[in-house]
């Protein structure tokens, strides 16, 4: 009974993390950073304010975990790196895992929200990069660099090659969230977007001994 009793509490506590988050994020995106107090998430979110500042003593630490988990849900599947030896198939699941991750509603919400506020708290800009985009990029590095070395790629410079990589399918899946409400790709356009990039990334990055192979149809 002790440890069902324990698991009834952490499931609770769990649903009240996220009910406090969600409802943060939406006040934050309405009201901007500066104007949204803890008291108002609180309500917000159905909780008391004892049960939110035990959670989240500041709002800084409320954003922090906004960005944290908004970047890092399904975090193992996110930054697994893809079996070494197929390039092409390495890329392609690394630039699906990533458009799925930009492409979710709430990560063009969260860049929103840091845009907004970062003439006044440019932190919230430090902690958007460092505990989300830095940690996912640098994994995309790694796998390149290990391709490299290993004979599997020709990537003298892996953080350049891994920017330019994400940099085409988010130009494509996110940053047009940002300035247009009605962008919603299919997921087929989706799809041909990240293989395009795919195709670049093969054409420029193949060793030349090593011809890049066709796409299956």
């Amino acid at each position: 009974m002790p440890a069902e009793l324990s698991a009834h509490h952490r499931r609770l506590a769990q649903q009240k993390r996220e009910a406090i988050t969600t409802a943060a994020t939406e006040l934050f995106l309405a009201r901007g950073y500066d104007g949204t107090s803890l008291a108002r998430v609180a309500e917000a979110a159905g909780v008391s304010k004892s049960t939110l500042f035990k959670q989240f003593p500041t709002k800084a630490a409320l954003f922090e975990a906004i960005v944290t988990e908004s970047w890092q849900r399904d975090a193992d599947d996110a930054v697994a790196r893809p079996p070494a030896g197929d390039l092409r198939s390495g890329l392609t699941t690394v630039g699906h895992r990533y458009a799925d991750l930009v492409g979710r509603p709430g990560m063009a919400a969260l860049f929103r929200i840091v845009i907004a506020e970062l003439p006044r708290f440019p932190e919230l800009g430090r902690m958007q990069f460092q505990l989300g985009k830095l940690p996912y990029f640098t994994s995309v590095q790694h796998y390149l660099e290990s391709e490299h070395e290993a004979g599997h790629a020709d990537v003298p410079d892996a953080a350049s090659a891994a920017n330019q990589f994400l940099g085409m399918i988010a130009n494509y899946v996110l940053w047009p969230r940002m300035l247009l409400t009605d962008w919603n790709p299919a997921a087929s356009e989706i799809h041909d977007a990240v293989e395009e990039a795919v195709q670049t990334m093969l054409a420029r990055y193949t060793p030349a001994h090593r011809p890049a192979p066709k796409p299956e149809r």
